[in-house]
């Protein structure tokens, strides 16, 4: 592709659709003018746009904050046009520095290697695999070599690298920057170009980064790409993005009843971000929601539908009825259907160290804390005596809402 034509294609209403699509949601498009016209382009001559997200492979699981930017390249796939899911193999080798504070420690090959062979699997319970090209950046950055490196590093400046907030912050508090990060924006700039993309999606924090790709591909004769980035998602706990360090996520391949329930543990308010970011709903569709609910209907309806939604996409719908019976069941004081059987001997045993064994609490001091805290109980009853011992016998264990286990003390 060339750089930027001079005709001037027709924004029909159909192009107007399109761009709705690809605003929903969003925190920047730009430049939104291009985009248009790209779009407009697209359905002029039935050429498909591609798109590309670069996912690197830092840990072998993704959580419902990563499906953020997935639900936005699968509705612009639904609008026929091509995606590209890129596993950033060759970058994770040097680790993205964006956010940080400090030199982030590059994985192993053979780590890098064992995570990117779960990535695609999982993406592809949002994606149409079908309709995704599936592409690794070592394919182009190992052919660059030394002779390669250089001369890509030659298209951008020191003076604007230093721009970035992150590396102005860190040199400003004196720390350390090692020259291999100022190759991470770089390379991933130059995947856009190996791969002649008309958009790059990705989260807030990759904005210099998608913006790396436009400055790259004009330096390479190409059309520059138009950068979409999303909010990150809000947690469970309503107040830092979702992540596995602060305990606030949810995993895309936990099981469906516990998906379902912290689901529905989220806030009222958070709800409606959670549906605009998440639901393939149609924004009409969850103003009306909305509307119902600010005239008196119960928001654990919506909640619940939401709940479902999410669930029967990484599960079934099946799968979302039975998680919802469940929770049901749960909430009346039920035990679940299904639930951990445990053989144990050493009757009579300590209620901690049961707790431990049954794999119910990680130590024998976490389950007097959660006996203390009354989140523990036997055959339906509350325990408040850490010095407890159950006799030989079969119990049902439970700690918390979610916990249970069927044990057999011998």
């Amino acid at each position: 592709m060339n750089q930027k034509a001079d005709t001037t294609y027709p924004v029909t209403e159909a192009v107007q659709k399109a761009l709705a699509v690809t605003k929903r949601g969003v925190d920047e498009l730009l430049p939104e003018a291009d985009w248009t016209q790209k779009l407009a382009r697209s359905e002029a001559t039935g050429v498909p746009l591609r798109i590309k997200l670069g996912l690197d492979p830092t840990a072998p699981d993704i959580h419902l904050g990563h499906t953020v930017v997935l639900n936005k390249m699968r509705q612009l796939q639904d609008l026929g046009h091509q995606v590209i899911f890129l596993i950033g193999d060759f970058t994770t080798l040097i680790g993205d520095p964006s956010g940080r504070n400090s030199t982030r420690p590059p994985l192993t090959a053979e780590q890098i290697k064992v995570n990117a062979e779960t990535y695609y699997t999982q993406a592809a319970k949002v994606l149409d695999p079908a309709r995704t090209e599936v592409r690794y950046n070592s394919e182009w950055c190992d052919q660059l070599g030394a002779r390669g490196m250089i001369q890509l590093s030659a298209k951008y400046t020191v003076a604007r690298m230093m721009e970035r907030n992150d590396f102005h912050q860190r040199f400003t508090e004196g720390s350390s920057i090692s020259l291999h990060e100022f190759l991470y924006p770089l390379l991933q700039g130059y995947d856009s170009v190996a791969l002649k993309a008309d958009l790059e999606l990705g989260g807030t924090d990759q904005k210099f980064n998608l913006m790396m790709g436009r400055h790259l591909q004009a330096e390479y004769g190409q059309e520059p790409q138009c950068v979409l980035t999303m909010p990150l998602l809000v947690g469970l706990d309503g107040v830092h993005k979702m992540s596995k360090s602060k305990n606030n996520y949810i995993g895309i391949t936990e099981d469906a009843n516990t998906m379902f329930a912290k689901t529905l543990s989220i806030s009222d308010d958070l709800m409606w971000d959670w549906y605009t970011l998440l639901s393939f709903k149609s924004l009409d569709e969850i103003a009306a929601l909305k509307a119902e609910v600010e005239a008196g209907r119960n928001p654990k309806d919506a909640k619940v539908m939401l709940a479902k939604e999410i669930t029967a996409r990484f599960h079934s719908a099946a799968a979302a009825d039975a998680a919802e019976q469940d929770f049901i069941n749960r909430s009346k004081g039920g035990i679940p259907d299904d639930i951990p059987e445990v053989t144990l001997s050493g009757a009579p045993l300590g209620i901690g160290a049961l707790l431990k064994q049954a794999n119910l609490a990680p130590s024998t001091s976490e389950a007097n804390r959660l006996i203390d805290g009354g989140g523990v109980r036997v055959d339906g009853a509350v325990i408040s005596d850490r010095g407890l011992k159950l006799d030989a016998g079969t119990y049902v264990l439970q700690v918390g809402k979610r916990k249970f286990a069927r044990v057999t003390l011998g």
